[in-house]
């Protein structure tokens, strides 16, 4: 398989009891509020709701970058938040990758080491292996040709390939991804749509929170946040959403 997953032994995650309040001028804001859920290795699950309900505050509990006030998180068997802060970012950097709406690319990096900057927080393959990794996916994804360009000299379809790249540089067992359409016309969000789904159809999982009806029929299901509380929805329901939580 072109991801190199291993066989599943756990959920890819695993979330139960999960909250998340936070104080603001106006009161107390119960963002996530008693959510559990499985992904298992395989899944491509779309994450919908409307705008402020707590989508991204739930993504970024889920790839162990906001610690859960209540709750447990498991990423493939393990709990990443009973990891000290260096431990978790070196668990996140093997076992889970991140695409964003923005792309987070770095400016003054070309494309090939835009790619390879995700793997410098864990170091357990040599160098050369990780380069030809990187070289294969940019030529998987149609931008072999721009290694040694700068961000800013490509499409911004061509720079979520990049950034996608980047997130299954270390084949990790679950891929989250933020609105990874939002700023792509048609043919780019098909493209980035039907990678997400090939990584789905070779083992690996992927939650995509988006508001995008199109994005969402690319996913094999759907869960539906509102007011903070998870809903399981069928895949073919269209609720119309705007903007990002």
């Amino acid at each position: 398989m072109y991801y190199a997953m291993t066989e599943a032994r756990h959920p890819a995650v695993k979330a139960r009891g999960l909250h998340k309040r936070f104080v603001t001028a106006e009161g107390e804001v119960h963002a996530v509020n008693d959510v559990s859920f499985e992904v298992q290795a395989g899944d491509f699950v779309a994450l919908h709701g409307p705008s402020g309900c707590g989508k991204s505050t739930l993504l970024l509990m889920t790839g162990a970058l906001l610690s859960p006030g209540e709750g447990i998180i498991e990423i493939a068997g393990k709990n990443p938040y009973e990891l000290n802060a260096e431990g978790r970012a070196t668990f996140r950097a093997a076992h889970v990758g991140f695409v964003f709406q923005q792309f987070h690319l770095i400016p003054y990096l070309d494309v090939l080491d835009n790619v390879l900057v995700g793997d410098l927080v864990s170091q357990s393959v040599d160098d050369v292996s990780m380069r030809e990794r990187a070289h294969d996916l940019l030529e998987k994804f149609n931008i072999g040709h721009r290694l040694h360009h700068v961000p800013s000299k490509l499409s911004i379809g061509e720079q979520q390939r990049v950034a996608l790249a980047r997130a299954l540089l270390r084949a990790p067992e679950l891929v989250l991804a933020d609105e990874p359409t939002g700023n792509l016309d048609p043919e780019n969000s098909e493209i980035i749509l039907q990678h997400l789904a090939d990584f789905a159809d070779e083992g690996g999982a992927v939650i995509m929170v988006t508001h995008d009806d199109r994005a969402r029929a690319a996913a094999k299901s759907s869960m539906h946040l509102d007011a903070g509380r998870l809903l399981e929805s069928d895949q073919g329901e269209s609720d119309k959403e705007e903007g990002d939580s």
